[in-house]
């Protein structure tokens, strides 16, 4: 087979032209233009942000950190980021992805919060300074007897209305019956069998 490829190519007799094997190269050519423009694009992208940052620039790392660049030392690619307030971070400068964007400065130009924003804002201002409760006790329905009488401890009874001292002196006598209980079972044989 070998041989009569070699013979019919000796002898001149040349297969048409195909498109086909034109294709292929071009097909080629162009996965191969635009990987590099691809890369290039990429390239002028980082070397842009890379002139945004400055000391006082707030930027993401790529392991997710938000910090504000505090120093950048270009010959050892560092950069010293304030986490927080009096909380610094040293990083490698490739390990800086992204500017943050001020979205106070891109929202503040002069648009108004419309709709379920401005009614949110307005809600959030009349809290403001608003006194929290540390318990539950302004959720509704926080006062309703639990249902079937049993309370969370296990015990049948009401709590409602208990005062801090009568809720802590019941706690305790539940605490000390279950331990009095765990006693009695750990002296029983019959009811642990590991004795």
């Amino acid at each position: 087979m070998l041989a009569h490829v070699v013979a019919q190519t000796a002898s001149g007799d040349a297969p048409p032209f195909d498109i086909f094997s034109l294709l292929l190269p071009l097909a080629l050519a162009f996965l191969i233009f635009t990987m590099f423009r691809r890369q290039r694009k990429s390239q002028k992208q980082v070397k842009e942000m890379r002139t945004q940052m400055e000391p006082g620039t707030e930027v993401m790392t790529q392991f997710g950190l938000y910090g504000t660049i505090v120093s950048i030392d270009q010959e050892n690619n560092k950069a010293v980021l304030e986490l927080s307030p009096g909380n610094l971070a040293t990083v490698h400068t490739q390990a800086l992805s992204k500017v943050v964007q001020q979205e106070s400065a891109v929202a503040g130009d002069g648009a108004e919060a419309t709709g379920d924003d401005a009614a949110a804002q307005r809600d959030l201002d009349a809290y403001d300074g608003a006194p929290v409760p540390d318990d539950a006790s302004s959720i509704d329905g926080a006062d309703r007897a639990p249902s079937g009488g049993a309370t969370a401890a296990g015990t049948t009874g009401s709590t409602l209305g208990e005062s801090h001292e009568e809720t802590t002196e019941r706690l305790n006598r539940e605490q000390a019956v279950r331990e009095n209980r765990d006693a009695r079972d750990a002296r029983d044989p019959k009811v642990n069998p590991d004795n």
